[in-house]
């Protein structure tokens, strides 16, 4: 059902309508100069006046025009933090008389909304619901996670550098997966407000709103195309099949020899999902414990079996990294593992453009012969 657009003066009045409900609302905060995503006390609390400054190994926040509240784009963080948590017990278990009692951990996720989502990183949150809810296997923390969370988008007005979302059909608008989706207006014009859902709705029906003009419409479609066309960067088209075709392409051998291997692009990328599983146990043997962590393909002992690790050289885990992302995760989950939000250019210490690489990598491999000319009939 299509649900007509409304138009909101102020975005603080929609976060106070969701305190008010009970709900913990999770936003965008500025924390040791990036924004992350943290729980939102005030409606006073949602940060004005933000921009940011990304570019390869690069990332700053600065000040921008005061009366703007979404020109900063994605931090160092994504929701998986909150989704998928860096470090969660799977369950304890008591010695008893007869042997051992399992126990599910007690993790209550109260009713929440993630407010300032961002297309991509919708993408990313269902990326990642083919992994750990995809109808055969389920997470069920992920899961209870998920349904239990109201989704409240803001669609982008300007890119940073790094974006890339417009080629990866990520963005910068969200065309779904929101309950309630977010467009800011000129400054001082107040936002275009979307609904997604019937919860959204419902929320929605509280704030008593004007309906959005035809003007506004056209501008908040107008702005999203703009930041389309502002992206500098974009994936190649045939980057799946070009990394299934050149495994031993020279430039991986270069990316290597810059690559420091420290995880930073795994830890920042929002669809990012290897783990590691550790038991523990107390002295007295009677209570166990299982563990599981995030982990990353640039560890070396990611691939540690009897006798070493599988991938022994920072060529072969890089090499791994990207070609699982952008063309194994096709045949495994059904898209790309990249939604362009661009974290893993800014927050690489070294500069390590995916992009960059992509292109490096589509160029001819200049070790093999050159095709000869085609003849005429």
């Amino acid at each position: 059902m299509t649900r007509a657009p409304l138009h909101l003066p102020d975005p603080t009045l929609l976060l106070a309508a969701l305190l008010a409900e009970g709900i913990r609302v999770i936003g965008p905060a500025p924390v040791q100069g990036a924004i992350a995503y943290e729980p939102l006390d005030r409606p006073e609390d949602l940060p004005k006046g933000l921009s940011d400054s990304q570019s390869p190994g690069h990332y700053r926040l600065a000040e921008t025009a005061p009366g703007r509240w979404f020109d900063y784009v994605v931090g160092p963080q994504s929701w998986k933090k909150w989704l998928f948590p860096a470090r969660q017990k799977l369950w304890s278990a008591e010695r008893t008389a007869d042997g051992f009692e399992l126990g599910q951990p007690d993790e209550p996720w109260p009713r929440t909304a993630f407010f300032g989502v961002r297309p991509c990183e919708i993408a990313a949150m269902e990326i990642q619901d083919r992994v750990f809810d995809n109808g055969s296997f389920t997470d069920p923390g992920y899961a209870r996670r998920r349904a239990g969370t109201l989704i409240v988008s803001v669609n982008c007005a300007r890119a940073a550098e790094t974006c890339f979302c417009a080629s990866t059909a990520t963005g910068p608008r969200a065309e779904a997966g929101y309950d309630l989706a977010l467009t800011e207006l000129a400054t001082g014009t107040g936002l275009l407000l979307e609904i997604g859902s019937d919860e959204g709705a419902r929320i929605a029906a509280t704030l008593a709103l004007a309906p959005a003009t035809p003007a506004q419409i056209a501008e908040a479609k107008a702005t999203s195309a703009a930041t389309a066309r502002a992206q500098t960067r974009a994936m190649p088209e045939a980057i799946a099949g070009t990394l299934k075709a050149n495994p031993e392409h020279p430039q991986w051998e270069d990316v290597a020899a810059r690559c420091l291997g420290c995880a930073n692009c795994t830890l920042a990328c929002p669809t990012c999902f290897c783990t590691d599983v550790e038991d523990v146990t107390d002295l007295s043997g009677d209570h166990a414990e299982r563990w599981r962590s995030w982990d990353s393909c640039f560890s070396i002992d990611f691939t540690y079996v009897h006798g070493g690790a599988v991938r022994r050289s920072g060529k072969s885990r890089y090499r791994q990294w990207m070609t699982h992302k952008l063309s194994a995760w096709h045949d495994q989950f059904g898209s790309s593992g990249c939604t362009g939000c661009g974290r893993c250019i800014a927050w690489c210490p070294v500069g390590i453009d995916i992009v960059a690489e992509a292109h490096a990598l589509s160029a001819p491999d200049p070790s093999l012969p050159a095709p000869a000319p085609h003849e005429e009939a």
